[in-house]
């Protein structure tokens, strides 16, 4: 889900650029998009806990255990 950037990576890219302007282009990129995957993140995170919310009230033993092995790895990508 998540590009990952790390910090060689970025003064590799930084390298092959003869502007700063460039640089700063790429960098904001990168936190770009780091931001909209981080609001994705937490966008999927709120519609899974009304989800399972909803299994829960529905007592849909299947949706939940779907739901919250999702939310699981959600968690677990966002750690990593």
């Amino acid at each position: 889900m998540d590009k990952y950037y790390s910090y060689t990576d970025f003064l590799k890219a930084v390298g092959q650029y003869k502007k700063v302007d460039e640089a700063e282009k790429l960098l904001n990129e990168i936190y770009l998009d780091l931001f909209l995957n981080h609001i994705q993140r937490m966008h999927r995170e709120e519609q899974l806990m009304v989800l399972i919310d909803r299994a829960l009230d529905e007592k849909d033993e299947k949706a939940f255990h779907l739901y919250a092995a999702e939310l699981v790895i959600l968690h677990q990508d966002a750690s990593e």
